[in-house]
């Protein structure tokens, strides 16, 4: 049998380990993937690896008891043990007081996250894909360093309660790393889709090399406030720090950015620029997603910030009902939505500002505020009377991304990009920012 089970295998799989349960209630979930990558350093591939992946969880209640159990072994055997090692621990555990029923059958949104180009991705595949980016490099003596890597899996989800919920993706991550032989000139680029055959790895090497050779011999800039053009890649960094943070209990409870002096929070309140539009869809095309929350919940299309003002908040089933709302899951993807203009045209409007292309090592300094700490990096460029200029040394910044969207000036057209720091996917436009603070100078590359 495959390691990636339909959605009927999936089913009868978890029926009968299901059959295995005396438990009050009883959650099985279950996960089956193939990855397989690539990664090149010094112009040459170093490493090619894969890996089948392949596990059955067991959650097992005595009233508000829970054990949990989880094995990689699908013999009959191996099936009814950690069943009944989930109950073992059950009766040893502690009652969990914000322990919360199991949910009943749910109905869930058709979302289409699995493409046989993607899935069908194998080590031929990814030496093609990888060589087209080598060659361009090698052509221009510049040194490249760069991973590719593909998925194809399904999750699935089965209760005691007749709940059952299954999900196939794929998906394929590039990023590159080029540097000029002098070391002075670095670019970087990351791309990731559900479907291959929208990656192009020499259209993406080739931005890479432009911004490598464009950042030699930065020249130094005061820090300070600026203009900022932020790529995607920069600015998705920065976004998915609000986006982590919209759990409704750390707003309740004072611990968060949505907090008011109180115990109140700021549900309701215009807290960004009223062209700011934040929302999460399992369904969008260009960034499906599971239809379903990691406990059953479905995932519908919902609004967090609509014209600036905060609509909804992630509330945990427990704190739903300690509050008597209603339960709003964690989602599975978040989109931004954009404007009309391109990044010439943002460039172009820009009469004196800086073009940030990464921002990285971005660490929290005060919750209160969401204000974060980083550094730019792999191509800084200055901008006067629309032109790039030249290239510019990399700054530390000092900066809230709750200011920084009230000080926007204009979006980009929204496109799918990889943070580089959770490796997540999202839906984010290019954007134009004033006053963006830059602290101190960094002579990283």
């Amino acid at each position: 049998m495959s390691i990636i089970l339909t959605e009927s295998e999936a089913k009868a799989l978890l029926q009968k380990v299901l059959a295995y349960s005396k438990a009050d209630e009883c959650e099985i979930n279950l996960l089956g993937e193939e990855r397989g990558n690539l990664r090149y350093a010094r112009n040459e591939v170093s490493t090619s690896g894969s890996l089948i992946n392949q596990n059955l969880s067991v959650q097992s209640s005595f009233g508000k008891k829970v054990g949990v159990a989880t094995i990689d072994e699908f013999s009959e055997e191996s099936l009814e043990k950690v069943v009944r090692r989930s109950e073992e621990l059950a009766q040893l555990a502690p009652e969990n007081p914000e322990y919360v029923s199991i949910l009943e059958p749910q109905t869930y949104l058709k979302s289409s996250g699995f493409f046989e180009s993607t899935a069908g991705i194998n080590a031929d595949k990814r030496a093609d894909a990888v060589a087209k980016s080598l060659e361009l490099s090698r052509a221009k003596n510049l040194t490249a360093a760069g991973f590719l890597d593909n998925q194809k899996g399904y999750s699935a989800m089965m209760n005691s309660k007749g709940l059952f919920a299954y999900y196939p993706s794929t998906s394929v991550n590039f990023s590159l790393t080029v540097r000029t032989p002098d070391g002075t000139g670095s670019g970087y680029i990351a791309r990731g889709y559900s479907d291959v055959n929208k990656l192009d790895t020499a259209a993406a090497t080739t931005i890479a090399i432009q911004k490598a050779m464009g950042s030699m011999n930065a020249k130094a800039l005061e820090p300070g406030k600026y203009t900022v053009i932020l790529e995607p890649t920069a600015a998705a960094v920065l976004l998915e720090n609000i986006y982590f943070n919209f759990d409704a209990r750390s707003a309740d409870e004072g611990r968060s950015f949505l907090s008011k002096p109180g115990g109140k929070t700021k549900l309701g309140e215009k807290i960004v620029d009223e062209r700011v539009n934040i929302y999460s869809d399992p369904t969008h095309p260009d960034l499906p997603a599971s239809p379903w929350a990691g406990d059953g919940q479905p995932l519908d299309k919902i609004t967090w910030i609509e014209k600036g003002v905060v609509k909804n908040m992630i509330y945990s089933r427990y704190w739903a009902q300690k509050n008597n709302v209603k339960a709003v899951p964690s989602p599975s993807n978040v989109i931004m939505d954009g404007g009309t203009a391109t990044m010439e045209e943002l460039i172009k409007s820009t009469k004196q500002g800086i073009l940030v292309t990464k921002l990285w090592y971005i660490r929290e300094v005060d919750p209160q505020t969401l204000l974060l700490t980083g550094l730019t990096r792999d191509g800084t460029f200055y901008i006067e009377n629309g032109v790039i200029k030249h290239p510019v040394k990399n700054f530390r910044f000092n900066e809230s991304p709750v200011i920084m969207l009230n000080n926007l000036e204009t979006l980009g057209k929204s496109e799918r990009v990889v943070s580089t720091e959770s490796d997540r996917n999202y839906m984010v436009p290019p954007m134009k920012i004033r006053e963006f603070t830059f602290s101190s100078l960094s002579d990283a590359v």
